[in-house]
Protein backbone atom coordinates (compact mmCIF):
# COMPACT_ATOMS: atom_id res chain seq x y z
CA UNK A 1 0.00 0.00 0.00
CA UNK A 2 0.96 3.51 -0.99
CA UNK A 3 1.50 6.23 1.95
CA UNK A 4 -1.49 7.89 0.66
CA UNK A 5 -3.53 5.38 0.62
CA UNK A 6 -2.27 3.86 4.33
CA UNK A 7 -3.08 7.61 5.67
CA UNK A 8 -6.49 7.18 4.29
CA UNK A 9 -6.79 4.04 5.77
CA UNK A 10 -5.62 5.40 8.97
CA UNK A 11 -7.98 8.93 8.71
CA UNK A 12 -10.88 6.30 8.25
CA UNK A 13 -10.26 4.23 10.90
CA UNK A 14 -9.76 6.83 13.48
CA UNK A 15 -12.98 8.34 12.87
CA UNK A 16 -14.84 4.68 13.25
CA UNK A 17 -12.65 3.11 16.15
CA UNK A 18 -14.56 5.68 18.89
CA UNK A 19 -18.19 5.06 17.30
CA UNK A 20 -18.18 1.05 18.11
CA UNK A 21 -18.49 -0.76 20.95
CA UNK A 22 -16.40 -3.62 19.81
CA UNK A 23 -12.96 -2.44 18.61
CA UNK A 24 -11.92 -5.69 18.49
CA UNK A 25 -14.19 -7.06 15.51
CA UNK A 26 -13.23 -3.89 13.56
CA UNK A 27 -11.39 -4.72 10.06
CA UNK A 28 -10.75 -2.89 7.48
CA UNK A 29 -8.98 -3.42 4.14
CA UNK A 30 -8.44 -1.39 0.93
CA UNK A 31 -7.81 -2.54 -2.82
CA UNK A 32 -7.41 -0.76 -5.92
CA UNK A 33 -9.53 -1.75 -8.80
CA UNK A 34 -8.26 -0.86 -12.26
CA UNK A 35 -9.58 2.08 -12.63
CA UNK A 36 -7.57 3.41 -10.10
CA UNK A 37 -10.42 3.95 -7.65
CA UNK A 38 -9.39 3.04 -3.96
CA UNK A 39 -11.94 0.75 -2.31
CA UNK A 40 -12.02 0.92 1.63
CA UNK A 41 -13.87 -2.02 3.23
CA UNK A 42 -15.12 -2.05 6.89
CA UNK A 43 -16.78 -4.82 8.78
CA UNK A 44 -18.11 -4.22 12.34
CA UNK A 45 -19.81 -6.21 14.74
CA UNK A 46 -23.60 -6.35 13.71
CA UNK A 47 -24.43 -4.38 16.67
CA UNK A 48 -22.35 -1.64 15.97
CA UNK A 49 -23.65 -1.31 12.32
CA UNK A 50 -26.38 1.19 13.51
CA UNK A 51 -23.60 3.67 14.72
CA UNK A 52 -21.30 3.84 11.78
CA UNK A 53 -24.95 4.34 9.45
CA UNK A 54 -26.42 6.69 11.42
CA UNK A 55 -29.46 7.82 11.15
CA UNK A 56 -30.54 8.02 7.40
CA UNK A 57 -27.08 6.95 6.45
CA UNK A 58 -25.76 10.43 7.33
CA UNK A 59 -22.19 9.08 9.38
CA UNK A 60 -21.13 7.20 6.72
CA UNK A 61 -21.67 9.88 4.48
CA UNK A 62 -19.78 11.93 6.09
CA UNK A 63 -16.94 9.59 6.56
CA UNK A 64 -17.44 8.88 2.48
CA UNK A 65 -16.95 12.74 2.42
CA UNK A 66 -13.66 13.02 4.42
CA UNK A 67 -11.93 10.24 3.00
CA UNK A 68 -12.68 11.57 -0.52
CA UNK A 69 -11.58 14.83 0.73
CA UNK A 70 -8.54 13.56 1.45
CA UNK A 71 -7.82 11.59 -1.05
CA UNK A 72 -8.18 14.12 -3.87
CA UNK A 73 -5.50 16.39 -2.80
CA UNK A 74 -3.51 13.60 -4.40
CA UNK A 75 -5.70 13.57 -7.35
CA UNK A 76 -7.11 9.90 -6.01
CA UNK A 77 -10.88 8.68 -5.91
CA UNK A 78 -12.12 6.88 -2.79
CA UNK A 79 -15.28 4.43 -2.35
CA UNK A 80 -15.95 3.21 1.25
CA UNK A 81 -18.55 0.75 1.87
CA UNK A 82 -19.58 -1.32 4.98
CA UNK A 83 -19.41 -4.96 4.48
CA UNK A 84 -22.27 -7.17 6.23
Amino acid sequence: MSEQTENIVGLVEAIVVPLIEFPEDFEISANEDEEGVLLIEMRVNEEDAGKVIGRQGRIIKSIRTLARAAASRSGMQVDVELLD
